[in-house]
Parts: C-alpha cells; structure tokens; sequence
C-alpha cells in the first residue's frame, strides 16, 4: 500500500472524527523522518480565530488523537509502525486558497510570487480582502497590491504580536 493511499484513508477517517468536534483537518503527512514513520494530522477550527479560545487546543489534539488512534489499532489502516501527531497549523499557518485569505482578511501575512507584481517578489502586509480571483494586500509601502492566486507560490500567517 502507497502513501498517498495511506494519506486517503486516514484522511477520510479524520474528517469524520474532526468533524464529530466541530473540527476540520488542514493536513495530513505520513512520512519517514529521523525516528521512523511519522503520520501527522493538523485540525483546525472552521472561521476566524479571532481569539485565542476560537483556535484549536490541547484538548482538541488529545480527543482527535485519541479517537485516531482507536480506529486506526481496530481497522488497521497504516501497514507498518509509526508515530502519530496531532496538531494545529500554528500561529504561522500557510495560506491556501481564497477561502483562506477571505477567512484571514484583516491579518498579517507573508506572499512570495512566482513572478513579480508591482516590482516586487513578496509582500508583506495585512489581508485586504480578495476580489475574483485575485488577493488584495495592504503592503508595508502602504499601498494596495492586487495579487492573482495562480502566482502566489507560497503565503503564511505572520505572527503578530
């Protein structure tokens, strides 16, 4: 059995027990690193986390691994030994999709582009907004630059503190 079919099943079974509490899954890896197979699944909460209880927590991350981890023990969905981690995406979490930045507007964030917009390769600034297909970022130059989704190779929430 291949990762990525791995990657599926436990996929699918995780959004049903994310689910179960009011969770969505953000990602799910299964992949060898230092101490072996390490299968690591992020939860996250639907909408803004505008506070710090709106985020997911401790408690969330023990529930969901726990019940993870009885499903998995009972239909033996990874062949083979490995660690599971149950996380959130951070306070720096990558952004994915429009539905992310329409969900973070109003945030700092980090967007590298694969080509330059407005002279410039990244912006760093707060979430404007997203219009069509295109984000909108406030810059630190204090202007607003129009981004379109396809030439952002990579974004991320900036901590603010």
């Amino acid at each position: 059995m291949g990762a990525e079919t791995v990657v599926d099943k436990v996929r699918a079974i995780a959004e049903r027990v994310a689910a179960g509490y009011g969770l969505d899954v953000f990602d799910v890896q299964f992949r060898r690193e230092a101490p072996g197979m390490v299968l690591r699944v992020q939860i996250d909460r639907p909408g803004a986390a505008s506070k710090e209880e709106d985020s997911v927590g401790v408690a969330d991350c023990a529930s969901v691994s726990r019940d993870l981890s009885a499903i998995f023990d009972v239909e033996d969905v990874v062949p083979t030994a490995y660690t599971l981690e149950v996380s959130s995406p951070g306070l720096d979490r990558p952004l994915r999709g429009l539905d992310d930045y329409r969900r973070f507007t109003g945030r700092l964030a980090k967007v590298v582009m694969r080509q330059k917009v407005d002279g410039q390769g990244f912006f760093r600034g707060k979430i404007a907004g997203v219009d069509g297909q295109d984000v909108l970022i406030d810059g630190d130059d204090r202007r607003t630059h129009r981004v379109p989704l396809d030439v952002i190779s990579r974004a991320n929430l900036e901590v603010e503190f």
